[in-house]
């Protein structure tokens, strides 16, 4: 019941069109504070993350430090650019609606590799609001561009999708 009215009611849609678009620009405008900032490097915050995974009254687990410390460290250059870019592409899908899911998903992927590594800023509050993006659907975005797009992109997945079954009995 409560998965019908998430997904289907048009003054959800509005709520959830707030949302997103507070989402968004949370994302947005710290992607564009660390690529503006003078040069992010996401390797400080890494080895806090890392120091914090070991010894009595670890706030990081241990699984995720040790991610950090043999992946995440000495590929550090490349996580600082996924993070900035990360923060300003799902910023601006979710603030336009473009790809709702995809981005509230992403979004999810960042703000739970902060809380592993042991940051409770908004990143619960933002997790929990990104939820309702998710489990709305389609509704998310449907005052956004998605309410355009998507049927673009199923229609033009579908027409191939046709022509090649098509094809396929031809064959047989």
């Amino acid at each position: 019941m409560f998965n019908e009215f998430i997904r289907n009611n048009r003054y959800v849609a509005g709520v959830l069109a707030l949302i997103r678009i507070y989402l968004g620009y949370q994302w947005f405008t710290h992607g564009i504070e660390k690529l503006t900032g003078g040069g992010f490097d996401a390797s400080g915050f890494i080895q806090g993350a890392i120091a914090n995974s070991t010894g009595e009254g670890a706030t990081v687990q241990g699984w995720w430090g040790t991610f950090l410390e043999t992946v995440a460290l000495p590929g550090a250059n490349i996580f600082s650019l996924l993070v900035m870019w990360g923060e300003v592409l799902v910023g601006a899908a979710l603030i336009l609606g473009l790809f709702t899911n995809f981005a509230a998903l992403m979004a999810a992927t960042m703000n739970f590799a902060f809380l592993f590594s042991g940051t409770v800023s908004t990143n619960a509050q933002m997790v929990l609001l990104t939820i309702f993006l998710i489990v709305a659907g389609y509704n998310a975005g449907r005052y956004g561009l998605d309410r355009f797009v998507l049927p673009f992109v199923r229609k033009t997945f579908d027409h191939k999708d046709k022509k090649n079954v098509t094809k396929k009995v031809a064959e047989a």
